[in-house]
């Protein structure tokens, strides 16, 4: 047999009715206060809890941001120390680079500076041997001497002008503390500055000869451009003109420990035409 539900006596006024009501579907005062309960709990639980995330958001809110800030700044700050000391390292390879330079012109002023002191001494050692040469001129005394003759308004030394200077040479190994004295000289037609600067040129020339023909170092002469200054015979005549267009040679010595000069006199007279009075 089916078994029967439960039920309950509702009584309505004066009528009385069974009505059969499920027993699940009834429930006691204390099991509701219950289920309120619980519901009030669960929706404070909920207040609370989106109470408190709300709290906590809105304190660690400018936190964060202050720590994004502060990110940011650190990372601009690590980027301004690089760029700083990329500007850094390249200003000291530029000073590492100008230094450098600074240093090799500096050796190479060093190194002109000394050839130039070099050749100030040298230049004041030759001075001083001048100056002492030109100082003793009055001690020194004649071992031999050669005159040499040059066409008219020339400086070009003839073969037989070259003979006599040979000769001359041959005795400067026996000569000891010796000097040449050169005196150029020319007849009186044209200019005293011309002829002064002629008159030069032809010592050059002698000079020239003798030290590259005999290697006598060029401090040894002492060099005269006399021009017209010392004639050796009237310039009135072509054949007076003629002799005075020279240069005189002279080998002289101070050492009084050297043999007996010889006192020979080579003239080297070449054979000139008669000049013409108009001519130059």
């Amino acid at each position: 047999m089916e078994e029967m539900a439960p039920f309950v006596l509702i009584t309505l006024g004066d009528t009385r009715t069974k009505t059969s009501v499920p027993q699940a579907r009834l429930r006691s005062p204390s099991m509701n206060r219950n289920i309120i309960a619980t519901f009030a709990a669960f929706i404070m639980i909920f207040t609370v809890g989106c109470t408190t995330k709300s709290y906590v958001s809105k304190q660690t809110t400018p936190i964060i941001n202050k720590t994004n800030e502060l990110d940011q700044i650190t990372a601009q700050n690590t980027k301004d120390i690089r760029d700083v000391d990329s500007r850094a390292q390249k200003g000291i390879t530029d000073v590492n680079t100008r230094s450098e330079a600074a240093n090799q012109k500096a050796l190479a002023a060093g190194s002109a500076a000394d050839q130039a002191q070099q050749a100030a001494n040298q230049a004041v050692t030759g001075v001083n041997a001048l100056t002492n040469t030109v100082a003793n001129l009055d001690n020194y005394h004649p071992v031999t001497e050669a005159t040499v003759h040059f066409g008219f308004n020339k400086a070009d030394l003839t073969k037989k002008a070259k003979e006599a200077l040979d000769e001359l040479a041959n005795e400067v190994p026996n000569t000891p503390h010796f000097i040449l004295e050169v005196d150029g000289n020319t007849d009186s037609v044209g200019g005293a500055d011309y002829n002064y600067e002629l008159s030069q040129r032809r010592a050059f020339a002698v000079i020239q000869y003798m030290a590259e023909a005999h290697n006598i170092p060029a401090h040894k002469f002492y060099i005269v451009g006399l021009g017209k200054d010392k004639p050796a015979a009237p310039n009135s005549s072509a054949s007076g003109r003629q002799q005075n267009r020279r240069v005189d040679v002279r080998l002289m010595t101070n050492s009084t420990e050297s043999p007996a000069a010889a006192q020979n006199n080579v003239p080297a007279t070449q054979t000139e035409p008669a000049e013409a009075p108009q001519q130059k």
